[in-house]
């Protein structure tokens, strides 16, 4: 199971540590979302997410200042009963005195940020989806073509990298390099990344390990990227038969998501940084909604119906 720490998410977001005396080492988040714990603090506490991280808005802070104290002494003591890994409190609203109290000898972290409790949500929100996400390696290279994300798979010394080397030479920008890691964000959205080791690196056979970052510049490479298309190199096989029309779609699944997948015979002659270009180019305009096949096959018909009506005249 991804586990964040919750030192990694206080540097990333910035956030200020309202109690440094307790120690945050061993404190992780293991879900994505986030809670507002509004209605607990009126006292509802069914189905309370407790190991979310807990954001307090301005809302919530206005409705903990108009307690009572007794009654603060009671929702807090039930609320700090439940293994929350922190709070979170935005607009730099301070806990009051009692809430720090407890949350120290509740062993709670309180955190601050300067940010709006909505901006702050959205982006802790769509980070913890990230690197809480399904993951898994594949052996591929994963490629910016025109904005489009291209993982490249096949055989180990099939040319992946050499393609992958052409379209950085040809202005697009390499991901990474012969481990992809792939996470599951959405139902209909797959990020790859690198591994940190080989981040910005690629492996050509004869030549050794070269850093694209350093000989290209910081244009040529970026972190992460969506998975769009998957290209697959095999040998080429004169006895198979390949697909020249591209009616249908094929595809190849990835953590139970479908991605447009194209298999590219290899011969020696074919450039394959042309073919890659040319397949993520196809695969932007299919999705602003024109398809060349299917115009082609459109124009056949016509031109049979035409043919047909000429020699029933």
């Amino acid at each position: 199971m991804a586990v964040v720490k919750l030192s990694t998410i206080i540097e990333k977001m910035k956030l200020e540590n309202l109690t440094p005396e307790i120690d945050i080492k061993g404190i992780k988040i293991t879900q994505p979302d986030i809670n507002r714990p509004a209605i607990q603090l009126t006292g509802y506490f069914e189905h309370f997410p407790e190991m979310r991280l807990q954001i307090i808005g301005f809302v919530e802070y206005t409705y903990m200042q108009s307690l009572e104290e007794e009654r603060k002494k009671e929702v807090y003591s039930k609320l700090f009963s439940y293994g929350i890994p922190a709070f979170v409190f935005c607009r730099e609203l301070q806990p009051d005195d009692l809430f720090r109290q407890m949350a120290v000898e509740n062993n709670v972290p309180l955190l601050l940020t300067k940010n709006a409790t909505s901006a702050f949500m959205a982006e802790i929100i769509r980070w913890l989806n990230v690197k809480l996400a399904p993951c898994i390696s594949v052996h591929g290279v994963l490629v910016d073509v025109y904005g489009e994300g291209v993982l490249i798979t096949g055989e180990s010394g099939i040319g992946k990298s050499e393609a992958a080397l052409e379209l950085i030479k040809r202005g697009h920008r390499l991901v990474t390099d012969d481990v992809v890691e792939i996470r599951k964000v959405s139902e209909d959205k797959l990020i790859g990344s690198a591994p940190d080791i080989t981040k910005h690196f690629i492996e050509l056979r004869g030549i050794g390990i070269i850093d694209v970052k350093a000989l290209y510049g910081v244009s040529s490479v970026m972190d992460t990227q969506n998975i769009d298309l998957v290209i697959k190199l095999e040998e080429w096989d004169k006895d198979k038969e390949y697909d020249r029309l591209g009616l249908e779609e094929e595809y190849t699944e990835y953590l139970g998501n479908k991605i447009v997948c194209h298999n590219i015979p290899i011969r020696p002659g074919r450039n394959l940084a042309i073919i890659c270009e040319s397949a993520a180019v196809n695969h932007r305009q299919k999705k602003m909604g024109y398809n060349a096949a299917q115009e082609l096959y459109a124009r056949v018909q016509n031109s049979l119906a035409k043919k047909r009506e000429e020699d029933n005249d």
